[in-house]
């Protein structure tokens, strides 16, 4: 079988960033029409099945595409990269689910507001990603050794994810928080879904503004793990690039249905912190053992399946109490 290393080309990458574009004008288009209200459980299981389905055809229109031109078995192989990045970016991505939980129950940001804060989120989450995917290729190109320095650091990740899963974060003494309220004007009240406010005559931030922060920072140190994860699993960075792409759009929905049960998947960053070592072992021993695209896929799938079923059936331990500052 002819490897091949890039399957994008800029008709491509262009095709895929206007399909991009045009489902979040939808987005838009829904919110504006909807305008703020409480996300429930069911409209978030809605979402998350049509974003789902919408990974999933585009991964079915991937392969035929690939199929046309390469052959079935370069578009077996690179779907199966696609699947397989898309449930990592898709697992790791729960995490940013739990730290958004964390900043809007300190801001006390009202569910109703939640969604278009995080509909912004997920632009800038994209727009993020995409120069890091940009450059994590280019590194590859230029450094193959740099593989060696993604593993040992996935592999820290993991140790480091392992240990403080569980432990509570204190939002209060987050030093980008002390300096954004220390440097900017900000209001001591929301105002609807304002981010910009005239107040005594000047301009202010709201606290949504500062909400808005906070999730593009998480974001973006969540894509400095999960970027290496997906690069262990295929170097094409269209791969990479569409898959991490799904898996953001479809954060938003994935948040209004965890949020309310968030706490009793309590071991499942046990098994993200397992999937990241993983993910570094693979990368530090490609040079000597190229594990199945196969083998990894399954391995994930069943790393995720078992933390929530463990999650579900081991009680959770009693809280120690914290207090908001």
């Amino acid at each position: 079988m002819t490897e091949i290393a890039h399957t994008g080309t800029p008709l491509l990458y262009a095709g895929f960033s206007i399909l991009v574009v045009v489902l979040l004008a939808v987005d838009f288009l829904l919110l504006r029409t909807q305008g703020s209200h409480k996300v429930s459980v069911k409209e978030a299981a809605g979402w998350s099945v049509v974003w789902f389905m919408a990974a999933g055809a585009f991964g079915a229109w991937f392969w035929w595409h690939l199929h046309s031109q390469f052959g079935s078995d370069i578009a077996d192989q690179k779907v199966l990269e696609y699947a397989t990045g898309y449930l990592i970016e898709k697992g790791l991505a729960i995490e940013n689910v739990f730290v958004w939980i964390t900043i809007f129950t300190y801001f006390s940001i009202p569910s109703e507001l939640q969604k278009r804060v995080l509909l912004w989120g997920v632009i800038g989450a994209i727009l993020m990603r995409a120069v890091l995917i940009y450059l994590g290729a280019l590194l590859i190109q230029q450094f193959s050794w740099i593989f060696y320095v993604f593993g040992a650091f996935l592999i820290f990740t993991g140790i480091k994810m392992f240990l403080f899963t569980g432990k509570k974060s204190d939002l209060g003494s987050n030093p980008l928080l002390r300096w954004l309220r220390n440097h900017l004007p900000i209001t001591n009240d929301l105002h609807g879904e304002r981010f910009v406010v005239i107040e005594h005559g000047k301009k202010a931030l709201t606290p949504l503004f500062l909400v808005l922060v906070l999730v593009e920072v998480t974001d973006l140190i969540f894509a400095v793990d999960s970027i290496p994860a997906i690069f262990a699993v295929t170097n094409d960075p269209f791969i990479v690039f569409t898959a991490n792409t799904f898996a953001i759009l479809g954060l938003r929905a994935m948040y209004f249905l965890l949020a309310d049960v968030a706490d009793r998947f309590h071991l499942l960053g046990y098994g993200l912190a397992i999937i990241v070592t993983l993910v570094g072992v693979k990368m530090l021993i490609m040079e000597f053992y190229k594990v199945p695209i196969l083998w990894m896929l399954g391995t994930v799938a069943l790393v995720l399946a078992v933390s929530i079923l463990a999650s579900l059936f081991v009680k959770p331990p009693e809280p120690q109490g914290s207090s908001k500052p």
